[in-house]
């Protein structure tokens, strides 16, 4: 088998990348060993991010107890879209849930000591105290997976099945992406972080609900604009078998993997962006 990085493009490419995917996870096993240290306050930490991240299920289910259906949904497909939005959002948070605190370094003078050091400050943000608490957000989206995918009335081809997980990582990385345009947009506006996370924890509750609840403005913009609807919604039509309240074509149902990747390269250059425009405070 040829080995990939022996083309010169590819090794150029791929060797950067491994070194910084290793980098991340040696300065997130540091946090978690010092996190370790104290188990039972660890676990107490876990189980109540897992409560209060369910709340959002048990606002659903509150919401149902009084309709049969919202939007046209019944409460099996809005659980669903629950599920595979709670999902990719706290793999995403797991991952990149600290870019954000990027305007916190830049005030503070900071991020001057993380440029200088040889590893590519993104990293040293995104693994900054790192803990293992942030895995609680998985527990709600899993159960509840668990609980309506039996439960949806959907014809479970071998293409839906498949769809599951492909919807799960592409919307991860969606949101992936946007943690770090936000972060990179407080080079440019440091006090922004509160407004920045009406985009990413915004955008996550907003993608729990089918957009059809809302104005049609708005869905077309989380369609065109801020690319929300590809994080679920379009998947979730397809699997559920429904209809696109905007008429596009069937193929944009499938459109997920290929909006993830253009997400993650748009950030790329913003992040690249902001970094030329930083001017060291002097410190």
């Amino acid at each position: 088998m040829t080995d990939p990085l022996a083309d010169p493009v590819a090794g150029r490419v791929a060797r950067p990348v491994a070194r910084e995917v290793r980098m991340y996870a040696l300065l997130a096993w540091t946090w978690i060993r010092a996190a370790a240290q104290y188990p039972v306050s660890l676990v107490l930490m876990v189980l109540a991010t897992a409560c209060i991240t369910g709340l959002d299920a048990a606002a659903i289910l509150l919401l149902f107890a009084h309709a049969d259906r919202v939007a046209g949904f019944g409460a099996e497909e809005v659980l669903f879209l629950y599920g595979t939005s709670a999902l990719s959002f706290a793999l995403s948070d797991c991952v990149l849930g600290t870019a954000d605190r990027l305007g916190q370094h830049v005030r503070d003078g900071t991020l001057d000591a993380m440029l200088v050091r040889p590893v590519s400050p993104l990293v040293q943000v995104a693994a900054e105290e790192f803990t293992p608490r942030r895995a609680g957000k998985l527990v709600p989206a899993g159960l509840v997976l668990l609980f309506v995918l039996p439960r949806l009335e959907t014809d479970w081809t071998p293409g839906r099945i498949a769809m599951l997980p492909v919807m799960v990582a592409a919307g991860a990385a969606i949101f992936a992406g946007l943690w770090v345009m936000v972060g990179a947009a407080q080079f440019f506006l440091v006090e922004s972080q509160g407004a920045t996370k009406s985009v990413t924890y915004g955008g996550a509750f907003l993608t729990q609900y089918p957009p059809t609840m809302f104005a049609r403005d708005l869905v077309r913009g989380v369609t065109f604009v801020v690319p929300l609807a590809f994080v679920n919604w379009q998947p979730a039509l397809y699997v559920l078998d429904r209809p696109d309240p905007l008429g596009l074509p069937e193929a944009v149902r499938f459109a997920s993997p290929a909006v993830a990747v253009a997400v993650c390269a748009a950030a790329a250059v913003t992040w690249r962006a902001g970094l030329r425009y930083y001017r060291s405070t002097g410190s």
